[in-house]
């Protein structure tokens, strides 16, 4: 059985990750947030342990998953998402060099300035904020100095649950709970949301077919956040009695501060043409989701 060491996997795509790939991979998994039994300390900011820790292990890859997504926190604390967000990466770029095995790099949507309608792969990135760029130092030292790599962008990530789910998705439901009749919903920002299961199935596929280099990964369909919001509410049943107020960015000003490009569309040009594609739409994954992590709300 082949081995991975997974770095960073304490958060909802880590919890993805481990229950996509537990089955069929002996498994090592840290993060600084021990959160589950089967998560071990490690910070991979601290070079020599992230380096002992992957060695004794003698893994047949690397994935390098954490990272800081708040962009709020990232644009008050810029030394210390470079230092999370890049300078760790450099170190698993070196360590998964020097023991001849591929690493896997988790990039993002945000790292394009929202200009156009919609981003593949062959598009340059533009990154606006601390965080954008951070993630993009990351991806392009990869891509650079990596002698063996996949590079996946993930989206809107939505998965997990309550406990892990820290995006919009959980948001909204937390809104509801808390007993809101009026949501207020940008209707200024599209994107493509992301199914954290859907999304490790698919790194799982690209490893198993042997597939190297950068992979746009997020679910089918264009959409916004409006849209979304208005599915989630169809999806639990609470359209007749919970109102959705389209607002535009300037509203959520002074707590969103952190400059966010207003189209973060990816398409999955590489997969496609791979016929490697099997994000599902998101109006599906995000019902499956519901059905599987909030069976008591979903109608």
């Amino acid at each position: 059985m082949k081995k991975i060491y997974m770095a960073g996997v304490g958060g909802m795509l880590g919890e993805a990750f481990y229950k996509q790939f537990k089955g069929d991979y002996e498994l090592k998994c840290s993060d600084i947030d021990v959160n589950e039994e089967w998560l071990s300390f490690l910070d991979f900011r601290d070079e020599q342990n992230y380096r002992k820790e992957v060695l004794e292990f003698n893994p047949d890859f690397l994935f390098h998953i954490g990272a800081y997504t708040d962009l709020e926190y990232c644009e008050l604390h810029e030394e210390d998402a470079y230092e999370t967000n890049t300078k760790s990466v450099e170190y698993a770029v070196s360590i998964a060099n020097d023991i001849n095995i591929p690493l896997l790099y988790i990039s993002t949507a945000g790292i394009f300035d929202g200009k156009k309608d919609a981003y593949d792969e062959t598009d340059q990135p533009n990154p606006l904020g601390h965080y954008a760029r951070s993630k993009y130092l990351g991806e392009v030292y990869v891509q650079k100095y990596s002698k063996d790599f996949i590079i996946c962008r993930a989206g809107w990530m939505m998965g997990a649950g309550i406990n892990k789910d820290k995006k919009f998705i959980q948001k909204i439901i937390q809104q509801i709970s808390d007993g809101e009749k009026v949501l207020h919903i940008v209707n200024d920002k599209l994107g493509t949301p992301t199914y954290t299961q859907d999304f490790a199935s698919n790194v799982k596929l690209l490893i198993e077919k042997k597939q190297r280099g950068l992979f746009n990964m997020v679910c089918g369909g264009y959409t916004g956040r409006l849209e979304v919001a208005h599915e989630l509410v169809k999806l639990l049943g609470l359209e007749g009695s919970l109102q959705v107020e389209q607002v535009t960015s300037e509203f959520f000003a002074e707590e969103y501060f952190a400059e966010r490009p207003k189209c973060e569309r990816l398409l999955n040009k590489r997969l496609d043409d791979l016929g490697l594609n099997i994000m599902r739409d998101w109006r599906n994954a995000l019902k499956e989701y519901l059905v599987d992590y909030y069976p008591s709300i979903i109608k």
